[in-house]
């Protein structure tokens, strides 16, 4: 009768002629240095990039880089209340200590504005909406009114059908804007590899 094989046995057949690669192990790590590190800056616990890369060995920085990168750009995204713009506008400054270069800052500055901009034109449209919904949504705080017997006043996002009407109507002006981030990210991304 043969040999029953274990589990460990096999895989460790299996794996035999894979060796590890000290060099990828070393990019990897220096990658996912990098994001942790990205991570800290847009908490505010790092002040510079800068100074941080300049701490790492020349032969990891291009991973340590790619790591900070990829975090940073995964943040360009349209902002949903003023404070993200605080965010948005970390992004940028530490892209740029990346890329670097008069075409970056350019695009830096026209994110921000996009970014104010799309902030605006949301609040307007908000306002606006309501304005438009105003007259069903009294007809509605009249009708709860004689239901329960007493005078009730309801937010217009606490109505299903508002809501409904809001997302469709944002979806657009949100579309709008985000395909402006998502071409500034592409640039990015080119600018960054060099392209």
């Amino acid at each position: 009768m043969g040999k029953i094989k274990s589990a460990l046995e096999i895989a460790l057949e299996r794996t035999g002629s894979v060796k590890s690669d000290k060099g990828s192990i070393g990019q990897f790590e220096s990658r996912q240095k990098g994001k942790k590190l990205a991570n800290d800056f847009l908490e505010g616990s790092v002040g510079s990039l800068e100074e941080e890369i300049g701490k790492v060995a020349a032969g990891e920085q291009a991973s340590l880089k790619q790591g900070i990168f990829d975090v940073l750009v995964s943040q360009i995204s349209l902002p949903n209340v003023k404070e993200d713009l605080k965010r948005i506008e970390a992004v940028t400054g530490g892209l740029n200590t990346l890329i670097g270069g008069k075409r970056f800052g350019e695009i830096a500055k026209q994110l921000g504005q996009i970014m104010n901009q799309f902030l605006s034109d949301a609040a307007q449209f908000e306002e606006t909406l309501k304005r438009q919904y105003a007259p069903k949504l009294r007809q509605k705080e009249e009708e709860i009114s004689r239901r329960y017997g007493r005078p009730v006043k309801l937010d217009p996002f606490q109505d299903p059908e508002f809501v409904a009407f809001y997302n469709q109507s944002v979806g657009s002006l949100r579309a709008d804007y985000q395909a402006a981030a998502d071409q500034a990210k592409e640039e990015a991304i080119r600018l960054f590899n060099g392209e």
